[in-house]
């Protein structure tokens, strides 16, 4: 079990009221989230219920980490988290309180490769490992875990299967081609493919987890999954795909891996073939990932900025095609967080009340951020040349 979500000693005391010496942090915090029309103790549904008095200094002195944990310990409540993120975004509270762990980030970012060979499968290992019962609880059956698309559907099974086959519409799939998914997760991509469309797919995938519960599932298909870091796949160009495709991976890439990626990705392409990349981004460059994030849910990720991508993907490609749905992923991600409620009272067998309320507040502060529109999902089409003629989106 991983230490972090072990509960501290003090973990969900009852609700203190604050001394003097809290009072002026507390009023600090009050006149900051007035500006996005929050209130401490307040009847609206977004409003912080305060349960410690140490909330307000913990908050103030270390921003994001320090809002995160202390929900994670009970010192607050929401009844709606991600409303609460997204109005705070949106007011650019988050641009006024102090955060060093993340200019500690940035700054580590700057002068190391946080995506280093060596630390590539941590993410693998703390968040991807966490255990497929979980994954399967909250996850659609296709085991998608990456943004819906939700543009003529009702439910999170309907946007992930309109998904799959939007991507394998864009990508002009025929039967017999061969698919290289680079990232491939739990295989659900690689099996519609196979299934649906003839392809003859390899998967590529950091975590043991998904690798075997992948190579399970795709039983019988014309498709195979390799547990490798991408950087060792197909490093002499042997292996040229008809088409590629990496769904919700690029975001631990990197930039300092960027062009690595990109010429792995042309490496394996045919002259003539198509590329899909889907992968969630930020509006600006620069900066780092969210420390609670960092510490909590994915180390070592890195969102890209537009610029940042089609800058290292120019170098290799010609982008052809590029689609923004990153709203859609605000529904997706509240679909998952209520069916991991329905879920829980079988999984708090296997895993403790502070990892309950540190999922919860995963799932919802990311729905605020895609709410609020500070964070995007994008998905491109790349051409090694440029496709004859042109390349037209299909409409959907």
């Amino acid at each position: 079990m991983n230490d972090d979500w072990v509960q501290p000693a003090g973990f969900d005391r009852p609700r203190q009221r604050p001394g003097p010496r809290h009072d002026g942090a507390r009023a600090a915090f009050e006149r900051l989230l007035a500006q996005a029309d929050v209130r401490l103790d307040g009847q609206q549904p977004w409003d912080l219920q305060i349960r410690h008095s140490g909330t307000f200094d913990r908050v103030l002195g270390h921003g994001s980490l320090g809002l995160g944990e202390s929900y994670m310990d009970g010192w607050w409540d929401c009844e709606r988290l991600d409303e609460f993120i997204c109005r705070a975004l949106r007011a650019g509270l988050d641009r006024q309180v102090r955060n060093p762990a993340l200019l500690l980030l940035a700054l580590k970012s700057r002068l190391l490769n946080l995506q280093s060979p060596a630390r590539a499968w941590q993410v693998g290992q703390q968040h991807y490992d966490t255990g497929n019962e979980l994954f399967e609880a909250m996850l659609d059956p296709t085991m998608s875990y990456s943004c819906g698309y939700w543009a003529q559907h009702e439910t999170l099974e309907q946007a992930q299967r309109a998904k799959l086959e939007l991507i394998c519409s864009k990508l002009q799939l025929e039967p017999g081609m061969t698919l290289l998914d680079i990232g491939c997760g739990w295989g659900g991509l690689m099996r519609h493919a196979a299934k649906q469309y003839g392809a003859n797919c390899v998967g590529l995938t950091i975590s043991r987890e998904q690798a075997n519960w992948a190579r399970q599932r795709l039983q019988g298909l014309p498709a195979q999954v390799e547990l490798v870091d991408y950087r060792d796949f197909n490093p002499d160009g042997g292996k040229r795909f008809d088409r590629l495709v990496s769904v919700g991976m690029f975001e631990h890439v990197g930039p300092k891996n960027y062009r690595t990626y990109f010429e792995l990705a042309r490496r394996s392409l045919r002259e003539d073939g198509l590329f899909l990349l889907h992968s969630i981004g930020r509006n600006r460059p620069g900066g780092a990932n969210d420390p609670w994030i960092e510490k909590y849910i994915f180390p070592n990720g890195v969102l890209p900025a537009p610029s940042e991508l089609t800058r290292a993907a120019e170098r290799e490609f010609v982008l052809e095609d590029l689609h923004n749905f990153g709203a859609d992923y605000d529904r997706t991600l509240m679909a998952w967080l209520e069916r991991f409620d329905a879920a829980w009272p079988q999984l708090q067998q296997r895993y403790p009340e502070r990892f309950r309320r540190m999922w919860r507040y995963y799932l919802m502060a990311c729905a605020g951020t895609f709410r609020a529109r500070d964070n995007q999902l994008w998905q491109l089409v790349l051409s090694p040349r440029g496709v004859t003629g042109g390349y037209r989106r299909p409409l959907r």
